[in-house]
């Protein structure tokens, strides 16, 4: 058995939390010994939101990778970057749970941990998700929905804008108007809208902020009267699946919402993939010597 602590963090906490979770320091505290990768970073690995996939497999791999001594710190999305800057303005370690499409790797140059034994699994995609009769009552918006598709480099584009300090539907709005062809593949053969309301749920990743925006924006200029409605990711398939939300462009698959497609089957309909090649897994800077999560147990 491995002991997990658990901390809760938002941005506004984030430098009292680290420091009940413990410091950062980087040397033996007995005998003035270089620190081992544990010690440095006080067996510390800074997470997301608590039920999130990445959080799931990251709970496995301390337990796959024989890691009874580290905690996984629970918080945000917000609180994982924000620890991450303020460590990598020092040039100190830190270990978080990472994914791209991510702003966070054009900000800094970070590397991901190698996974020897295969936890995270291989590159994801992320699929949109209509809710069942979706196509029959708004099949416009439907097949708007359906023929979305785009790059990582399109969605770092648009997270830029947003970190640089844009209102994610203005960074929305100026990506659309500056990739009109790319927006009439989405739009093409789809009619106008009069109005009809649709709601779009998604998480708070810097990605699906991006991408949710972006789609909301479409819709929008197509007709349609979009209400956008952030939520965690269970209520997020759970809302498409009793009907409550029309859909989401957030589905990360094979893996990091296996859960709710085989509790929500059935409940939904995958339009199929929207963006391909994500990645999860453990992030550090590149200044640190480290290279794999096996590194992260004690010699």
């Amino acid at each position: 058995m491995f002991k997990k602590l658990i901390c809760m963090i938002t941005p506004a906490l984030l430098a009292l939390s680290l420091t009940a979770c413990g410091g950062s320091g980087q040397t033996n505290a007995t005998n003035g010994a270089p620190a081992s990768v544990g010690e440095s970073v006080n067996y510390k690995i800074v997470g997301i939101d608590p039920g999130a996939g990445l959080m799931k497999a990251t709970t496995k791999a301390i337990d796959t990778y024989g890691l009874e001594k580290w905690n996984l710190v629970e918080g945000s999305g917000a609180a994982m970057t924000a620890a991450l800057k303020k460590a990598y303005d020092k040039k100190e370690p830190i270990i978080v749970t990472g994914w791209t499409p991510h702003w966070m790797f054009s900000k800094f140059d970070l590397k991901y941990l190698e996974d020897p034994k295969g936890v995270y699994g291989e590159a994801e995609n992320i699929h949109t998700i209509a809710r069942n009769g979706l196509k029959e009552e708004h099949p416009n918006a439907y097949k708007i929905l359906d023929q979305f598709h785009w790059t990582s480099e399109d969605m770092g584009t648009v997270m830029s804008m947003i970190e640089d300090g844009a209102a994610p539907d203005k960074a929305a709005a100026k990506w659309v108007e500056e990739h009109d062809d790319l927006v009439k593949k989405w739009t093409n053969g789809a009619g106008k809208g009069n109005g009809e309301k649709l709601t779009i749920a998604y998480v708070a990743w810097a990605s699906e902020i991006a991408s949710t925006n972006v789609i909301a924006k479409v819709l929008k200029d197509m007709g349609f009267d979009v209400t956008l409605r952030q939520v965690e990711a269970g209520p997020m398939w759970a809302g498409v699946a009793d009907g409550s939300v029309d859909a989401h462009v957030a589905g990360w698959l094979p893996i990091t919402h296996a859960d709710y497609v085989s509790k929500f089957k059935g409940k939904f309909e995958d339009l199929g993939t929207n963006l391909e090649g994500t990645k999860l897994g453990l992030v550090v800077p590149k200044y640190m010597d480290i290279t794999s999560i096996e590194d992260l147990k004690e010699k």
